[in-house]
């Protein structure tokens, strides 16, 4: 006798046109809501907490990664059973994973960020690239930063390529949302950070400010938008803008690249110093 086929959520489900719903800003907003796609998003919010409400997976999905399965349940997640053109409808990619989760709103008070006293920061102003802003915040959980920020400038947090291109680190590291840059900043400063803008036309070398010792206290690096940069009154509220260095004959580094870069030089001095010291210490 053959097993009963697994039952499947009906297209029309309340829950799937919920779901898709999702894909646009407004919805996401009103229900802060927002959706995660693929293994590794799912299983990352399914241990954030009690982040992940609701999992779409097709069957064939459930049987590769019944760890997750078992992951999202154990979350308290419902998991719905989907056929593929369920997925592919909820889903925002071309080629869906055959996992969507649904999940809450993580975006953290930005006050709460400064009481942390973080070392190291990536304030993100004016980048509207979703991809771009992903990108950078996993960037940022790589080199060991201890928080992000979005200024109000900037991509939504929750835009399924920014959610997707941060490959789960959307879920590891606290990230503040909507902040005006001139608030970032006075508030880092306040907080004891050296606010460091990259600039490609910056008057320092980040190779000259590792030689000279001057990145191994608190920082924050604040990165513009991808096609022109900070604007100057952005520029004008650093202690410093930084160019990194081209050696060879590319004409610019790309805004994720440089990034990394340098928030990987500022990791780095931040452990040669012995430990991040204040920058006003002698």
């Amino acid at each position: 006798m053959r097993p009963a086929a697994p039952e499947l959520i009906s297209p029309r489900s309340q829950r799937v046109l919920a779901a898709r719903r999702l894909a646009k800003r407004n919805f996401r907003g009103k229900e802060r809501l927002f959706l995660a796609e693929g293994p590794q998003a799912v299983r990352e919010a399914a241990a954030y907490g009690e982040t992940l409400v609701e999992l779409f997976a097709t069957v064939e999905a459930a049987e590769r990664y019944a760890d997750i399965i078992g992951e999202a349940r154990t979350a308290g997640a419902r998991v719905h059973l989907a056929d593929e053109q369920v997925i592919a409808d909820i889903s925002t990619t071309v080629t869906p994973q055959g996992l969507v989760g649904v999940c809450r709103f993580v975006d953290t008070p930005f006050e709460d960020i400064l009481a942390a006293r973080p070392k190291l920061v990536a304030v993100l102003a004016h980048v509207r690239d979703p991809g771009n802003a992903g990108t950078v915040l996993r960037c940022a959980d790589a080199a060991g930063a201890e928080a992000v920020v979005l200024t109000d400038a900037s991509v939504d947090l929750y835009n399924p390529k920014a959610v997707r291109a941060s490959v789960g680190s959307l879920f590891h590291l606290p990230v503040a949302v909507g902040v005006p840059v001139e608030r970032a900043v006075a508030g880092l400063k306040d907080a004891g950070v050296r606010i460091l803008a990259a600039d490609g036309a910056g008057d320092h070398d980040l190779d000259a400010e590792l030689d000279g010792d001057t990145m191994g206290g608190p920082t924050a690096w604040v990165f513009g938008n991808e096609a022109w940069g900070l604007p100057e009154e952005t520029r004008a509220l650093a202690d410093a803008v930084v160019r990194v260095p081209i050696h060879g004959k590319a004409e610019s580094l790309n805004l994720a690249t440089a990034a990394a870069v340098c928030l990987y030089a500022s990791a780095r001095a931040q452990r040669a110093s012995g430990g991040c010291r204040s920058v006003t210490e002698s």
